[in-house]
């Protein structure tokens, strides 16, 4: 059986593309990373892969919105490559500066009847860039990418990470429907790890088709125990990171045997 292929777009401001290639990699699949202008040139790319990623970084260097011009950029010249990549079965995921893109893309969550997003990634309350590990309760539902995940940390990097809903209807109809898969949780002093403010602790959610996944924590950041900074007298040096989890449910979704 061929490897499940990922591609991993990068353009002007990512920064992450390399590390999340790698992260596929290493869970078993075969990456490839495409600059944008080559994808919005050659939309056929998207034919020879079963899984598209847009990584973290600060896109366009995150002017007038963080991910804004970067989603522009695909909804007005990829849209109907990646909407067809997705009704044949193809997975996005979008992490970090990737989940503020598919939020205003429309892929992730249905805009609304003028056509603006009807959910937000805003400046966290602290008003500050925030750097830290944070701790995570996964309720997967048919999330395809968190099969088998409950309690776990991942690291965080951001300053626009606060999710917000244009009304608290869309945020229940959301939560009713089981696409809030991902939240911060507290951690073993009972003390919140939530380092943005996002309403009802929303570190990630899903299309309702579970196949779209936007999250703010960084999977490709603990691939390897070594990566947390209290992994000695933790964890076994040769014991995978939970971020790694994140990437072999991804390609067994894609039809793999991830290892």
């Amino acid at each position: 059986m061929l490897a499940p292929r990922a591609l991993i777009l990068r353009g002007p401001g990512t920064n992450c593309d390399q590390e999340t290639a790698h992260a596929f990699e290493r869970a078993g699949g075969v990456s490839r990373r495409v600059h944008v202008r080559s994808l919005t040139e050659k939309p056929t790319l998207l034919d020879d892969v079963q899984i598209f990623c847009i990584p973290g970084g600060f896109s366009y260097g995150d002017d007038i919105a963080s991910g804004r011009i970067l989603a522009l950029e695909l909804s007005q010249r990829l849209g109907d490559a990646l909407r067809r990549f997705h009704e044949r079965g193809g997975l996005i995921l979008g992490i970090c500066n990737g989940f503020q893109v598919l939020l205003q893309t429309g892929l992730l969550l249905p805009a609304t009847p003028a056509g603006q997003p009807q959910a937000t990634l805003a400046h966290n309350t602290s008003g500050q860039f925030i750097d830290c590990w944070v701790h995570l309760q996964a309720t997967p539902g048919n999330c395809v990418f968190l099969r088998g995940l409950s309690q776990f940390e991942l690291p965080v990097a951001h300053a626009e990470g606060r999710f917000a809903t244009a009304s608290d209807a869309f945020l229940d109809t959301l939560d009713a429907s089981g696409q809030l898969v991902l939240r911060y949780a507290d951690n073993p002093a009972g003390r919140s790890t939530n380092p943005n403010g996002s309403v009802r602790n929303v570190a990630g959610l899903c299309d309702t088709s579970g196949r779209i996944l936007g999250l703010m924590p960084h999977p490709e950041r603990f691939i390897e125990a070594t990566q947390h900074p209290a992994w000695a007298g933790r964890l076994s040096p040769e014991a995978a990171g939970a971020g790694l989890a994140i990437f072999r449910n991804t390609l067994r979704a894609a039809g793999g045997d991830a290892g």
